[in-house]
């Protein structure tokens, strides 16, 4: 090679080269360890086949469109690693929430960055920086070896912990069996660019654990969910478990001003509380609104969840965001109730906005959730079937967690 030919390519391309290896080298080992989640998968592997395919081209000079194509794809490649880092990409099965930069995929990030900062200093002043020497591309060379090899190990530690399934390829369902949930159920991906950050699992993935109403309770696995969303719902499952049993016994539930509505028909009866249910507690275990029972032989009553209705003017629009999506609200604009004040009975009825029928009026209109203290088909907030299960937001769906439901529906 005469040094006419080595002056042909300019410093900036052997820059935007071997940076845009680097980058694809690091996604191309992302791709087999991120298989659980197929979409992830293939992101890697098509922005791997990019950055490898154009980095070669760029050392060669490609023409100045391919250059601009180039710059072009490794700049998506330095968004994408932002919107994994901020907000997640929901479109993405297996990276919905947003996590930690980790070493690799900031490696990877900035080695694109660098490829197109350098591919457009070729593109704006072509001409103008040249390499003298093949010599003085070694450094280079060296320096985009060394941390894309330092990448790709550090992509490799890419190790699943018990309590995480990515049922449905779910991305961020922390596990809380440690003291800290919020922390224990932290995914650290160490993918690149578009990939999650230092994701640490000890073990394969495996199975959501199903919710039986025991202690530690487990919630990961939900697609969407935040380790912080998750740790609050396990908090709040948690503390209904630990203060609802004062409760077993309807007798200590009416002692304390619960009242049973008349539903005991239908095979679960609710008792409310009346004064609850504008006393400046939402949420709140040590004043549950309504109190759920199974309806057994011989008339026996058996505690299983508590029902939380907040307080006016709540809507359906303006429901607490703890819990993410594990939580659903719904309304009951079926009912109508009658009788005396604090123990009022329910009565099914056409929904709003046709009138109740005469002696008896609408109550209980803002959003409730369950919180069930033993297992449920649809997991530890699920609504009950047929009417009871009320009206959700317009253009959602009932939902029922299977990830954690226990039984057949």
């Amino acid at each position: 090679m005469t040094a006419t030919d080595v002056r042909a390519t300019p410093t900036a391309l052997w820059w935007a080269g071997l940076a845009s290896l680097g980058a694809g080298a690091i996604h191309a080992t992302a791709v087999g360890i991120h298989a659980e989640h197929r979409q992830t998968a293939v992101a890697f592997a098509v922005l791997a086949a990019f950055q490898l395919g154009w980095g070669a081209l760029a050392l060669m000079r490609a023409p100045r469109l391919v250059i601009a194509l180039g710059a072009a794809g490794n700049a998506v490649a330095v968004a994408g690693w932002v919107l994994t880092r901020t907000s997640g990409i929901g479109f993405i099965d297996g990276l919905e929430t947003s996590e930690s930069p980790g070493f690799a995929d900031t490696t990877a990030a900035v080695l694109a960055a660098v490829a197109v900062l350098a591919a457009l200093a070729y593109l704006l002043a072509p001409g103008k920086l040249h390499l003298p020497t093949l010599t003085a591309a070694v450094p280079a060379a060296v320096a985009v070896s060394v941390l894309a090899l330092a990448g790709m190990v550090a992509a490799t530690d890419h190790t699943h912990s018990d309590g995480h399934d990515h049922v449905t390829t779910s991305d961020e369902a922390a596990s809380a069996t440690g003291d800290d949930p919020a922390h224990d159920a932290g995914h650290d991906h160490d993918n690149a660019t578009t990939g999650d950050t230092a994701h640490e699992h000890t073990s394969a993935p495996v199975q959501a654990k199903p919710y039986d109403g025991t202690l530690p309770v487990d919630l990961s696995g939900v697609p969407g969910v935040t380790p912080e969303q998750q740790a609050e719902a396990e908090a709040l499952v948690t503390t209904n478990i630990e203060q609802l049993p004062r409760f077993a016994d309807p007798a200590a539930a009416e002692a304390v001003g619960y009242r049973a509505i008349g539903d005991a028909v239908t095979g679960t009866e609710h008792l409310v509380n009346w004064g609850y249910l504008n006393d400046g507690h939402n949420l709140d275990a040590a004043y549950p609104e309504a109190l759920v029972y199974k309806v057994g032989r011989g008339g026996s009553r058996t505690l299983e969840a508590a029902m939380y209705v907040l307080e006016p003017p709540a809507t359906l629009d303006t429901v607490p965001p703890i819990g993410g999506s594990l939580l659903q609200y719904h309304v009951h604009n079926d009912l109508c109730w009658a009788g005396q004040d604090g123990a009022y009975q329910v009565l099914p009825a056409a929904p709003l906005p046709a009138p109740c029928p005469a002696g008896t009026e609408r109550r209980l209109l803002e959003p409730m959730v369950h919180v069930w203290i033993v297992g449920n088909p649809c997991g530890p907030f699920a609504a009950l079937e047929g009417i009871g299960g009320g009206q959700v937001r317009p253009g959602e769906e009932v939902q029922c967690d299977h990830a954690h439901g226990v039984g057949a529906l």
